[in-house]
């Protein structure tokens, strides 16, 4: 069964001058899926999203949201597309209310509509007990809250948020994730979410693109991109056995011949291989009566990732 591409960017580039901030850029994002942007700060997340939105143009390629061109539609774009910043700003003298009313008029709404939205939007972000408090007595946490209840005023089938939970407590973020989800999973509306939070968007994430310096090294499920990051590159398999003896390293290279085997202090033993031998291996030394203390394999996985691309922006 095919899926309706919501989003779709054609070797979409945006150049200033000797900087290419986004280079061939080749994405198409599901109807109904959450689909989340990594990488660290200056990776071209956010020049993207602007693409997206119209608000600039690209050098080379294109973009389409719903089919329609970005830069040839924008104000049909503006009426489909929700959109949160990563600095959200409301008008902080005004009351929740009065915002989401401003936005409501600004979108063409009819009076009544405006205050039916208004009271199920402040209840769907639990902020329906401060909804006639001035937006400067909230917390950050808050406005983001309101921030997502100011998008869903004009009833968008896509929502991008820019960097959602940047600034956020735990409680705040696990709040700020529980909504995103629900944007999708109730509402069936398609989500693109842009962070260097990988740990804290992965977990809403049907699937995830990692992005650095403008290219798109990766994408797909979670589960797929260690694969991709670090295709051809050996995997480091760490072990405490007992007994350590002259015939391990040989048992060991019955395996694979180009494998290869340190022992370090007769005690622990560190492999490089570019396959996952670990299945053969626990096999092999099982009925070899070998006893394995202690196994970690490292080089393809989530903290791989975030090691070598995340660790010093979180």
């Amino acid at each position: 069964m095919s899926r309706n591409v919501m989003i779709k960017t054609k070797e979409l580039t945006k150049k200033y001058e000797d900087l290419t901030a986004v280079d061939n850029l080749n994405l198409e994002i599901y109807e109904g899926e959450i689909f989340g942007l990594l990488g660290p700060n200056g990776a071209g997340k956010t020049t993207t999203i602007l693409m997206l939105l119209g608000l600039t143009e690209p050098t080379s390629g294109f973009a389409t949201i719903d089919g329609h061109n970005t830069t040839k539609e924008p104000i049909y774009i503006k009426r489909m597309v929700g959109y949160l910043p990563d600095n959200v700003g409301f008008y902080e003298d005004m009351t929740a209310r009065e915002n989401l009313r401003f936005t409501g008029r600004l979108n063409g709404l009819s009076e009544e509509e405006i205050e039916s939205r208004i009271d199920s939007l402040l209840e769907r972000v639990k902020l329906s007990d401060v909804g006639d408090k001035r937006v400067g007595t909230y917390s950050k946490g808050m406005k983001q809250r309101l921030g997502i209840a100011d998008t869903l005023m004009k009833d968008p089938k896509v929502i991008i948020l820019d960097e959602p939970t940047i600034g956020l407590d735990p409680a705040g973020i696990n709040e700020m994730l529980n909504l995103i989800a629900d944007l999708a999973r109730e509402d069936k509306r398609t989500v693109l979410i842009s962070s260097h939070q990988l740990y804290q968007i992965q977990k809403i994430c049907d699937r995830v693109g990692i992005f650095v310096k403008g290219h798109l090294i990766a994408e797909g499920p979670i589960h797929t991109l260690g694969e991709q990051v670090f295709k051809g590159k050996p995997l480091t398999l760490e072990l405490n056995i007992e007994p350590v003896d002259d015939k391990l390293v040989s048992l060991i290279k019955s395996i694979r011949e180009d494998i290869k085997i340190k022992i370090v202090d007769h005690e622990q033993i560190i492999i490089e291989s570019i396959d996952d031998i670990r299945k053969p291996l626990l096999r092999l030394l099982s009925d070899n009566d070998y006893k394995v203390l202690f196994l970690k394999q490292t080089g393809r996985d989530l903290d791989d990732i975030y090691s070598r691309y995340f660790a010093r922006e979180e």
